[in-house]
């Protein structure tokens, strides 16, 4: 009797550790689901939009139109753990996932292409997002700077990112002589510290890999300000959700594409 009463208690306890298990389990979900919600595209994590190198290199093998909703799973979590449909039912699902299409889907081509003359004329970056700046006021930086191996204004061509509208083009006393194109799904590249343009006006289509301008030093100044830092080319992306600007940082969307190059003589 005593040793049916010991094999009873010791199934209830297996059975009490296995019902807490599952609780722990559910509320340990329920909380990460929080973390989708209406707020979560103007969130610091997401605007940082940090994507880590495993994932990195998932995103490269896929088609363009198809890196959004999957860059979308792996920021939430979701995409290894078989958790996509946990996400895809969640009501803010819909506008976080055009963010990141917004973002993801349109952007084809490296915005400075190869030299087929030089090889040495390159272009280096570094994950610089929020960094410090001090010029016009102390504020973090909101973009990806691609340095010029050779430090000549005008020498090195820059081509769209994606398909889209010419919105904006001229001077900015941060940005230099710049240039904005938004694309269709609503994602704003913003193109800055040129040297020249081409021949581009505000209102012009463009398609990815067509040429916009030169990379140069322009800007800290009144127009026409050049050389206060090397030569460079700042690229910043946008939304506008509702009547909202928020900055996102470019950096993995770059390394997505540095072997999507052009090339041309230069």
């Amino acid at each position: 009797m005593r040793k049916n009463k010991s094999g009873l208690f010791l199934l209830y306890l297996l059975g009490a550790a296995f019902l807490v298990m599952i609780l722990n389990t559910n509320l340990k979900m329920r909380a990460r689901l929080t973390k989708l919600n209406d707020t979560t595209i103007f969130s610091d994590e997401f605007r940082s939009h940090e994507i880590g190198e495993e994932n990195l290199k998932i995103l490269k093998e896929m088609q363009p139109e198809d890196r959004g909703t999957s860059a979308a799973l792996m920021m939430l979590g979701g995409f290894e753990n078989g958790e996509e449909k946990l996400w895809t039912s969640r009501p803010a699902w819909r506008a976080y996932r055009d963010a990141c299409c917004a973002i993801w889907n349109e952007a084809i081509y490296f915005p400075v292409p190869n030299s087929n003359v030089h090889e040495e004329y390159q272009v280096h970056f570094t994950d610089s997002w929020m960094n410090e700046r001090t010029y016009g006021g102390k504020r973090g930086h909101e973009g990806t700077d691609l340095m010029a191996s050779k430090d000549v204004p005008g020498l090195y061509p820059v081509v769209s990112i994606s398909d889209g509208t010419v919105m904006n083009k001229g001077w900015l006393e941060r940005g230099g002589y710049r240039i904005g194109i938004l694309s269709a799904q609503g994602g704003y590249y913003y193109y800055a510290h040129l040297d020249s343009y081409a021949d581009l006006e505000e209102g012009d289509t463009v398609c990815a890999g067509d040429l916009i301008g030169f990379m140069g030093n322009t800007g800290y100044g009144e127009e026409g300000t050049k050389g206060i830092f090397p030569t460079h080319l700042h690229i910043g992306i946008y939304l506008y959700p509702g009547e909202n600007e928020i900055s996102v940082n470019p950096y993995w969307i770059l390394r997505t594409l540095e072997e999507k190059k052009l090339s041309c003589s230069f």
